[in-house]
């Protein structure tokens, strides 16, 4: 006769029943914890400072989509709500006053902006989301300032030069992209990616100016991102189409009509810089801004993620930046020696934190990326204080 399976002891089976009921409620707890603490993280990242005006990002619109401020220095704090990485600007009829790009999901990025009575328009995410509305309200301090405005006969020779120097590199650009449309139909892999690389060398160098011209710059520039279905969107063009396809599509194949457009595109640039009004602090003002957006935004390498040609266009960004502090260098000196002394040594700084930009952006470390968006940040704060320095107020761009 056998002997029956022995049964382990009844208070060894409740001790282990009440271990497994303990590690379970633990988790619970634990992940009960986490979820406060992230939902909390999100909640103090999203909180409104005094005086900030707080706009939210949702699917396809903002909340709220009309805005009304006094001019003078503003403060919003964008709230992405979303689920996928966008961005907001101010524009001025076609031109863009101020933007941050690749807010994350379930954050929240500040954007500091010196506005000018009259009314504006917002974008909210996607392209293919509605624009809002922001009315700027005049304030006896602005009016002060507009009846008080600067003599422009000392920026005339420093606007005509840098009107030259947008028709120079307009010229270059449609060059380089024209070599490319070349290159592509050969069907000639490596030669198109040399010259993809060549054209946007000029692009960058105007990109500072470039960039407020938002439907222009959307059309040659925008990434996937801001497409609803990213790279298969049909409306997806311009240089980043060609990168993708070039660079991580290993083809050429259908992207003739992207270049034919992107050249169409350059040309229409081309008329838009050369026939516009500059105002005299937007040459230093719209280099600070690019500069800005590149230590908060474009030193995260995505802008160029096929191609990974991410250093390049830092140093032309750099070289259009110098060629702003040369032509306002007569003007500095009387009085801001030491401002242009402090612009030449931080663009100097800029150029050695890049190194040899011949570098894929993937062999960078996070100390050299750092030091790269410190330095570019450092320029960008002093390129800030010479249209105060120079007396220059806030305006509203004319058409």
């Amino acid at each position: 006769m056998s002997n029956p399976t022995p049964h382990p002891p009844k208070s060894s089976s409740l001790a282990m029943r009440l271990a497994v009921i303990g590690s379970a409620t633990l988790l619970i707890v634990a992940a009960a914890a986490f979820y406060y603490a992230s939902r909390s993280a999100g909640q103090r990242h999203a909180e409104v400072s005094d005086g900030e005006v707080r706009v939210e990002i949702l699917a396809n619109r903002c909340e709220p989509n009309a805005l009304e401020v006094p001019a003078g220095p503003a403060r919003f704090r964008i709230v992405n709500r979303s689920d996928r990485a966008v961005e907001w600007e101010i524009l001025d009829g076609v031109l863009v006053v101020e933007e941050r790009e690749n807010i994350a999901p379930g954050l929240s990025q500040v954007i500091n902006a010196t506005l000018a009575p009259g009314d504006y328009a917002i974008t909210c995410g996607l392209l293919s989301n509605p624009r809002g509305t922001l009315k700027v309200l005049p304030t006896a301090a602005s009016e002060a300032a507009s009846k008080a405005g600067p003599t422009l006969t000392q920026f005339v020779g420093p606007l005509s030069e840098y009107r030259v120097y947008l028709n120079q590199q307009s010229r270059l650009l449609l060059q380089g992209i024209a070599t490319l449309q070349q290159a592509l139909a050969a069907g000639d892999l490596n030669q198109a990616r040399t010259d993809y690389a060549a054209a946007r060398l000029p692009y960058q160098r105007l990109a500072a100016t470039a960039q407020r011209f938002a439907e222009l710059d959307n059309r040659l520039n925008a990434r996937a991102d801001y497409y609803e279905k990213r790279e298969q969107d049909p409306a997806f063009g311009g240089f980043h189409r060609l990168e993708q396809g070039l660079f991580a599509g290993n083809s050429t194949q259908g992207l003739e009509p992207v270049a034919d457009r992107l050249h169409q595109d350059a040309a229409a640039l081309r008329d838009a810089l050369l026939g516009q009004s500059l105002p005299p602090e937007q040459l230093s003002g719209n280099a600070a801004r690019l500069l800005h957006n590149l230590a908060s935004t474009r030193i995260s390498g995505e802008e160029e993620r096929y191609s990974q040609l991410v250093l390049p266009g830092f140093a032309a960004n750099l070289e259009g930046t110098r060629k702003v502090i040369d032509l306002l260098r007569p003007l500095l000196s009387k009085g801001h020696a030491d401002l242009q002394q402090r612009l030449d040594t931080q663009a100097q700084a800029f150029a050695d934190a890049l190194g040899d930009v011949q570098r894929p952006y993937t062999a960078l470390s996070t100390d050299d990326r750092h030091r790269i968006a410190t330095a570019a940040q450092a320029l960008a704060d002093s390129l800030d204080q010479v249209a105060p320095a120079l007396g220059l107020a806030a305006t509203k761009t004319m058409p």
